[in-house]
């Protein structure tokens, strides 16, 4: 930690900026246990970033953030960061001058990174804006910086940000909590022929002198600040949506998800207008850690999702509704994640059914369901606490709930509270609690009090069992289970083929999802049988990511070897950096006693993962560099 104590600033002076006019006054949040942040005695309001460098020799940012808080009586600022190299901090604010201001390490943690303290010459109350400048270290968790040969042209250095959920700390210093919210403005100096993108207002053309600059007027918390820099060009696909991509992938990318519009307009006839103004979509290169990120404005995806066939918009769908559950009201603690999560599957489902119809929406819940109860009882071997809903992530690393568990056990809770008082009455309390709860953030407590108060009777919270969703472990014998007409005829070849060998026809017309429901069911097979199996569909050869990923996992499992796999699955590894197709993999090496296999591919492709993924994957591999 690059932080001199009680060192004080020579240089560096922005004019404060005032907040917008959108910013709305928040409901005061519990001290959340992954944050310095003190927001009784001062809260950020408004960011305004400069970025006059970004390095891509020396991996590293050079910024100026000037931050106006709302103090209450406060002597200390206390800020967030990991890494980050401060160099100057003056007060800048109306009435302040230029002061010079004292600031220093406070508390530090492995997790939480360091507490920034600066300290007012006098005891604030109101509005204080600050500067700080300072430089990102090269190896900050946020920034994945990539050669030119990680990208898809193979020709330009590439920059993107993944700031969830705690990470915006190790490329700007701030509160980096989801209960304090902030709207912002921002300057990029981008490398000359490069484009800069953000979570914000974006250009749609190239800069004669690669500076950009962005605005925000909703407010935002920290985990939705995103930047990318890269070789990149837009395609509008509709009124206010279009996608950004290099060069070589963006008419695929723009095909790919050329229906958005049509979703936009599905959700908010469900759940009220979109109210970020544009919903356009980056295709980042293959060493996203996710397969999406929320960032409003602009999602990140990953470039798995292009199938050429649109089957996998579900994606699309998920990271749109976050526009309204996430975005707009947001988790209010790491331990409360399952209200991003569970809800926005729930609105990603109901988007699904609405464009493409309740049979298709079915075999998403259906997957969902498999999924759910399959890490249900991992978890119940070895952490059965982390198969809560209110998961107690304090001392933790809050990436440790990412699991299935927030999203497909809040979304089945949702789905039988919605059985339980009719769709007609549900949809109503939805629409009405993304309308009174807007650029606010919520707990788990204060969710049930707003349901209780607003929905259920207190007879019907204790039918569905409420207390034991939210609290208990495992999964409650009452979560709903649909079976989709789709998965019929798969069900019946899978039966078929694992009690006499006979193989399923007619599957030229199946969907990526149908496919994946017939892996499912395969569990146990032997190695000859997975050997005809791919004789007969060729999955080792799959462009199609899901069901590549499903097949290697499958195969592994069976015992089955083969040079063409064991290539195909290292080109895939080392190629692919999607956390949700990672850790399955390698897992399935371990498990089948080929750690030693898992660890040679993992030594060589571990340089282009992103700090997320190699995290996940040095615990799981036991990975010590």
């Amino acid at each position: 930690m690059k932080i001199p104590v009680l060192s004080v600033c020579t240089s560096f002076l922005l004019s404060a900026c005032q907040l917008s006019e959108t910013a709305v006054e928040l409901v005061p949040m519990p001290l959340d246990p992954h944050s310095y942040a003190d927001p009784a005695e001062a809260v950020v309001t408004h960011l305004s970033l400069n970025i006059t460098s970004v390095d891509f020799d020396a991996h590293m940012l050079q910024a100026i953030a000037t931050l106006t808080f709302d103090c209450h009586q406060a002597d200390t600022l206390r800020l967030d960061t990991y890494g980050l190299e401060i160099q100057d901090v003056r007060a800048t604010g109306e009435g302040f001058g230029e002061e010079v201001l004292r600031f220093a390490a406070g508390r530090q943690d492995e997790i939480l990174g360091t507490e920034l303290l600066i300290f007012p010459d006098r005891t604030v109350d109101g509005s204080y804006t600050i500067t700080i400048w300072y430089k990102t270290n090269p190896d900050a968790k946020a920034l994945q910086w990539l050669s030119p040969e990680q990208t898809n042209g193979k020709t330009h250095p590439f920059l993107f940000t993944q700031s969830q959920a705690i990470l915006a700390r190790t490329w700007i210093p701030l509160q980096d909590s989801p209960g304090i919210r902030f709207t912002y403005d921002a300057k990029v100096q981008a490398p000359e022929g490069l484009m800069a993108v953000m979570s914000a207002s974006n250009p749609q053309v190239l800069s004669e002198d690669s500076r950009y600059a962005f605005e925000m007027k909703q407010p935002i918390p920290s985990y939705l600040m995103a930047l990318t820099v890269g070789d990149l060009r837009f395609q509008s696909t509709g009124p206010r949506t279009g996608v950004y991509a290099e060069p070589a992938i963006l008419e695929a990318s723009a095909w790919e998800f050329g229906e958005t519009e049509a979703l936009i307009q599905a959700a908010e006839a469900l759940y009220g207008p979109y109210q970020w103004e544009r919903y356009d979509l980056l295709v980042l290169p293959p060493s996203f850690p996710f397969g999406g990120m929320e960032n409003p404005r602009l999602t990140f995806l990953t470039p798995t999702v292009i199938a050429g066939d649109r089957s996998l918009v579900a994606l699309i769908a998920h990271e749109l509704a976050h526009s309204w559950s996430g975005n707009l009201v947001t988790n209010g603690t790491w331990n409360d994640f399952w209200i991003n999560e569970g809800f926005t599957v729930y609105f990603e489902n109901r988007i699904m059914e609405a464009v493409y119809g309740a049979d298709y929406a079915a075999m998403l819940q259906a997957l969902s369901h498999s999924d759910l109860t399959a890490e249900v009882a991992d978890f119940m071997k070895n952490a059965p606490n982390d198969t809560k809903l209110a998961i107690d992530l304090v001392g933790r690393n809050p990436d440790d709930g990412v699991t299935t568990i927030a999203y497909d056990k809040g979304f089945h809770f949702l789905r039988l509270i919605e059985h339980t008082v009719g769709r007609d009455a549900f949809d109503a309390f939805l629409k009405d609690y993304f309308a009174s709860y807007t650029f606010q953030s919520m707990t788990t407590d204060r969710f049930m009090g707003h349901l209780r108060a607003s929905l259920l009777t207190d007879a019907q919270w204790e039918e569905i069992g409420g207390e034991e969703w939210i609290f208990g472990t495992g999964l409650p014998s009452n979560c709903p289970v649909v079976e989709p007409s789709y998965f019929t005829v798969v069900d019946a070849a899978a039966t078929r083929f694992l009690s006499d060998g006979t193989l399923p026809t007619e599957t030229d017309k199946w969907n990526t999802h149908q496919w994946l429901r017939f892996m499912n069911a395969l569990e146990g097979l032997t190695a000859e049988q997975v050997m005809t199996l791919d004789r007969s569909f060729h999955f080792t050869q799959s462009g199609n990511s899901e069901i590549f990923a499903a097949w290697a996992v499958l195969a592994t499992r069976s015992g089955f070897r083969d040079m063409a796999l064991d290539e195909k699955m290292s080109q895939f590894l080392y190629r692919v950096g999607r956390r949700k197709f990672l850790t399955p993999i390698y897992k399935a090496l371990v498990e089948a006693n080929r750690k030693d296999l898992a660890l040679i591919i993992y030594q060589q492709a571990r340089p282009g993962y992103h700090a997320v993924a190699q995290e996940t994957l040095d615990k799981l591999l036991g990975y010590k560099g």
